[in-house]
């Protein structure tokens, strides 16, 4: 009988760990942005489209230019995480459209992700002026710094030299 109760408990451990270990294993894959139609961006055409029509045809942008000629992004973006880890990008699609100063369509293009500049920020330190503190500096570095509201020694009701209040008493 206790041969049998231990079995059973080894059984539901090891089925336990498989479906713990089954969980680690998913990958998140996510899309973000416009969705790509090969047919719709190929039947926006230099010359004969403009912003209305493209807008009409593909939708909104992504986003538009601020500056220089008028040009509308579209961007698309898959990526993936495995478990514990951040998540990458494994595909992207940057449709540009160019218009011209009458508001038709100059130029369609698309670029991907060996266009996009990458930029790494160092985690480490923020670079400051002034000293350095530290972090019990940072929380009780003030106190005895802030004078009395009024300006005066005495407080609310006290009987310091300060100047009349807001309604004159």
């Amino acid at each position: 009988m206790r041969v049998m109760a231990r079995m059973r408990l080894e059984m539901a451990l090891a089925a336990g760990l498989v479906v713990m270990a089954g969980g680690c294993t998913t990958t998140i894959k996510d899309h973000r942005g416009f969705l790509v139609d090969e047919t719709l961006v190929d039947t926006v055409a230099p010359g004969v489209d403009n912003k209305t029509s493209v807008e009409r045809t593909l939708g909104r942008p992504t986003f538009v230019s601020q500056f220089g000629d008028p040009v509308w992004y579209y961007v698309a973006v898959d990526t993936r995480q495995p478990p514990f880890r951040g998540p990458h990008v494994t595909k992207e699609v940057v449709l540009r459209v160019r218009f011209d100063a009458k508001g038709n369509v100059a130029a369609v293009d698309k670029a991907n992700v060996d266009h996009v500049a990458g930029i790494k920020p160092d985690h480490h330190a923020t670079a400051t002026l002034g000293r350095k503190r530290g972090f019990f500096e940072d929380l009780f570095g003030n106190i005895g710094t802030v004078s009395a509201i009024g300006g005066g020694s005495g407080g609310p009701g006290g009987s310091g030299g300060s100047a009349p209040g807001p309604n004159g008493s």
